[in-house]
């Protein structure tokens, strides 16, 4: 399973200037995440690379835990 976090979107873009800055303020990483970034965490999981991961939640969400 992929648990997205904050994701650059037309959800997203609508948020007023100083929300969007404090909640990347919150993202160790400092930005909002992009759909390129959770499609590589969906390839990897179809991938053979992951031909051995089970059960888990892969979390992209830049570091930002809720």
């Amino acid at each position: 399973m992929i648990a997205p976090g904050y994701v650059a979107t037309s959800m997203t873009e609508n948020l007023p200037e100083a929300s969007a800055e404090q909640l990347k303020a919150n993202i160790p990483l400092g930005r909002l995440g992009s759909p390129d970034d959770v499609a590589a965490a969906a390839v990897y999981l179809a991938s053979e690379a992951a031909s051995y991961v089970t059960g888990e939640v892969l979390n992209v969400s830049g570091g930002l835990y809720i």
